[in-house]
């Protein structure tokens, strides 16, 4: 069985999202795992000293239980062109730390920063998160992501962003994407003007 992962933000030593971590978690867990316990996160991650101040990965690895945690210093990328590419097979509806799949449609990217997969005709995430798009008026996710991004999740049901199903096709209807992830929400996402996706 294939190692799960979850990742999440660790800044000044404070563990960002932990329910919507959790509730992903134990709900793969219970899916591939039947009858295993539910793990609480927060009983499990001890942050180290050194990790107090600044920005950092905690990374769970787990399958039944959890196997491996880890601290990573977190560095920020750029964005400012993304790629379409299409996968019509892909399944990543389970948060794998295997990515071979994802790492092989990136290196499709060209000279863009970034990816976004199509699959079966829709948009659905990047690499490295869900995507949202505005329209002018507010922001929209894709309906069907490859995964339910914790991020993702929280803006949903806090009404900050809707669901809608998104084409290619449709892209000029918008005026930017944004990519959002356990680092990037609405306030501090990185902004990709759409004349930048090819």
């Amino acid at each position: 069985m294939c190692q799960l992962l979850e990742t999440i933000k660790l800044e000044n030593g404070r563990l960002f999202n932990l329910k919507y971590h959790n509730r992903r978690m134990n709900e793969a867990r219970q899916e591939l795992f039947v009858g295993c316990t539910p793990v609480e996160l927060e009983n499990e991650i001890q942050v180290p000293e050194d990790c107090l101040n600044g920005l950092y990965r905690c990374r769970v690895l787990y399958a039944e239980r959890i196997e491996k945690i880890e601290f990573i210093p977190q560095h920020v990328r750029s964005f400012s062109s993304l790629k379409l590419v299409t996968h019509d097979t892909i399944d990543y509806h389970f948060k794998y730390a295997e990515r071979s799949t994802l790492n092989e449609l990136f290196a499709q990217r060209g000279n863009a920063d970034e990816i976004i997969i199509v699959k079966n005709g829709e948009i659905t995430d990047c690499t490295i998160g869900n995507l949202v798009f505005f329209d002018g008026q507010k922001w929209l996710t894709p309906t069907h992501p490859l995964l339910n991004g914790t991020q993702r999740q929280k803006l949903l049901e806090t009404d900050e962003i809707q669901e809608k199903t998104i084409h290619p096709t449709d892209l000029s209807s918008y005026q930017k994407a944004g990519i959002i992830n356990a680092f990037f929400d609405l306030g501090n996402m990185p902004i990709i003007e759409i004349e930048k996706i090819s």
